[in-house]
């Protein structure tokens, strides 16, 4: 999943999972690939099949970007690019009708987060002309106000080591255009904004008048963030229960314990959650375990 396709290499070694996933082979985890909820196999075939589901398929539909020249060739979500990357490095093939390279080409990268970072990396590793990162919000401070901000997560400028190997960073910028010749992205228009605070205390965000601007890009790549699961297929087949979010609707606490609106299945992860970490994934699986032993058992051993 995210873990094997999504991470690269350089940032996780994949050694990690195989040793994983030996583990819990040998503990008579039966593992099927080639699955597609949903797709080849009906969601409801599951619940016939098995006394307990748990969705655990992840926050996988992308924050899109509406603006004109959406359209054009070299115009990429973050994860049509990095799986590619991973797949190669693995010995995988990539057709080249499908192959999205940085090689000797301008790119952009949109979105100031974990993926955008990655999208970094990789494109310098496929021997990328230039790399630019823009970000919306703020450039924040070099270091966080402890006093201010614990215990919530502090607000501070974070270089991962893809910045470092280079990369040029841009905040308080809004992208507004693709620009392009004979189908294919040559550019992208950009412009500054401020963020300033209203009468209650909410940020507001303006362009800033005359500051528009515009980079050379023939690849852009969009890291601006997950929004939800995908809802088509297996969600909708279930017709599981979603939150105001549109993340499967489920709780962490009590009797209900990552229970779904449909009985004998479970949700946890970024599914549940939202897109989030690793170690919260790892977290929410351990508990949602509990849960389901519980269900099944009525009682459980295993650890909370």
């Amino acid at each position: 999943g995210l873990l094997r396709y999504g991470i690269p290499d350089f940032k996780m070694q994949k050694n990690i999972i195989d040793r994983r996933t030996a583990q819990l082979s040998a503990e008579g985890v039966v593992f099927k690939t080639g699955v597609h909820v949903g797709v080849n196999l009906p969601a409801q075939q599951l619940l016939k099949d098995f006394d307990a589901v748990a969705l655990t398929g992840g926050s996988e539909h992308p924050r899109d970007l509406p603006i004109p020249g959406r359209e054009l060739k070299g115009v990429h979500f973050a994860m049509e690019f990095l799986p590619q990357q991973n797949k190669r490095v693995a010995g995988d093939s990539v057709p080249d009708a499908q192959s999205i390279l940085a090689t000797g080409k301008h790119v952009v990268v949109i979105g100031g987060g974990d993926t955008g970072s990655d999208c970094i990396g990789t494109s310098n590793r496929h021997g990328a002309a230039s790399v630019t990162q823009l970000e919306i919000l703020p450039k924040p401070p070099e270091k966080e106000d402890k006093a201010l901000t614990w215990p919530d997560w502090p607000n501070k400028l974070r270089t991962s080591s893809s910045h470092q190997e280079g990369c040029e960073r841009m905040w308080s910028v809004t992208t507004k255009a693709i620009v392009g010749a004979n189908g294919q992205a040559t550019a992208i228009q950009c412009a500054k904004v401020e963020w300033t605070k209203d009468a209650n205390g909410a940020w507001k965000m303006s362009e800033v008048a005359g500051s528009e601007f515009e980079l050379k890009a023939d690849l852009i790549l969009l890291a601006m963030g997950f929004v939800h699961p995908v809802h088509e297929g297996m969600l909708k087949e279930l017709g599981v229960a979603l939150d105001g979010r549109g993340n499967v609707h489920g709780s962490t606490d009590g009797a209900n314990a990552y229970k779904t609106s449909l009985d004998k299945v479970f949700a946890a992860g970024d599914m549940r959650r939202g897109q989030s970490l690793i170690v919260w994934a790892i977290r929410e699986g351990r508990q949602c375990a509990r849960a389901v032993d519980e269900y099944l058992m009525g009682s459980s051993d295993l650890p909370r």
